[in-house]
């Protein structure tokens, strides 16, 4: 039996495949290098155009780049190894039925997680909170230790620690970006002179500000907004002071202190029916101490006949 002419069909057919498949495979797997090589080149690019002087800011653009990149490789990666089996003649519908079904099941069950990544993804690259921010989120709020593409991780004041999913952030409040206020109500009587309570606050303030210790943290001069409510027994004050972030807290401490000793030095009642402290008289002191020792010796047993003195 003669062979010949079935192997020059055989090899004609391959020769055929070799310059039509054959050559699709090559420019293909040569597009994919090139594309592979693009998207390398993207995310440096995208890396350094986020990338900042913090090391806050460095580790967020470190942290989209990887995303964006192994993202855009893994789509590169399905659909080249979907060219290359049809190209070599497997049918690929059934694997895309399949694929198809399985990615519907997994993002039923996983959307929570799907959720999650995609709103982490935005928080980073929006910039919306950074590690070292106070924010409120909810009805929790602390200091942001960690910023992770599924969940967000606060620390409280008390140290507590609160572990929130991003896909559950809804409203962000952001308490520390750029600048912060420190914002007070103080109350006075209404048999106060306001304007004199306005003087001290405003003195109070400007020393505040000359004071070397804090001098760094003000940004401005203390406002007085002016009354903000009449309550039952005062007269409200609102004042704002604006400092760096998140040195409201500290600053706010040491102006309620010095608020409370000026008011005392200038006998300003804080609410109807108290009274600030006031120094008493050397002579009534000195009277009333008198007054004491006779009583107090009046009191006193006097020895009688036959006990010692």
């Amino acid at each position: 039996m003669d062979i010949r002419p079935l192997l020059i069909a055989e090899l004609h057919r391959g020769v055929t495949w070799l310059l039509t498949s054959g050559v699709r495979l090559v420019l293909l797997l040569v597009a994919a290098y090139v594309l592979l090589r693009m998207i390398r080149l993207l995310t440096g690019r995208l890396n350094s155009m986020l990338q900042g002087l913090s090391p806050e800011r460095q580790k967020r653009a470190q942290t989209l780049s990887e995303i964006v990149q192994a993202a855009a490789t893994s789509v590169l990666f399905v659909i080249t190894t979907m060219f290359l089996l049809e190209e070599i003649g497997l049918n690929i519908a059934p694997l895309l039925t399949a694929a198809g079904i399985g990615g519907l099941a997994i993002g039923f069950g996983a959307q929570n997680l799907v959720r999650d990544l995609i709103t982490g993804f935005f928080l980073l690259l929006e910039d919306q909170i950074r590690v070292g921010d106070v924010v409120k989120v909810g009805d929790k709020s602390g200091l942001v230790e960690q910023l992770g593409l599924r969940v967000l991780t606060l620390r409280d004041f008390d140290g507590s620690v609160h572990m929130i999913p991003n896909g559950s952030i809804t409203t962000v409040t952001n308490l520390t970006r750029d600048y912060s206020y420190a914002v007070l109500y103080i109350g006075v009587s209404y048999h106060t002179d306001i304007d004199e309570a306005i003087a001290v606050l405003r003195q109070v303030g400007a020393d505040l500000r000359h004071d070397p210790q804090f001098a760094a943290d003000l940004l401005e001069d203390l406002q007085v907004v002016g009354i903000d409510d009449f309550a039952d027994a005062q007269v409200k004050l609102t004042l704002r002071l604006k400092t760096l972030p998140s040195k409201q807290w500290q600053v706010s401490r040491e102006l309620r202190r010095r608020i409370k000793k000026a008011f005392d030095a200038h006998h300003i009642q804080m609410r109807e029916g108290l009274q600030p402290p006031q120094a008493e008289p050397e002579s009534s002191h000195k009277e009333e101490t008198d007054n004491s020792a006779n009583a107090r010796r009046a009191t006193e047993p006097h020895p009688t006949k036959g006990e010692p003195p």
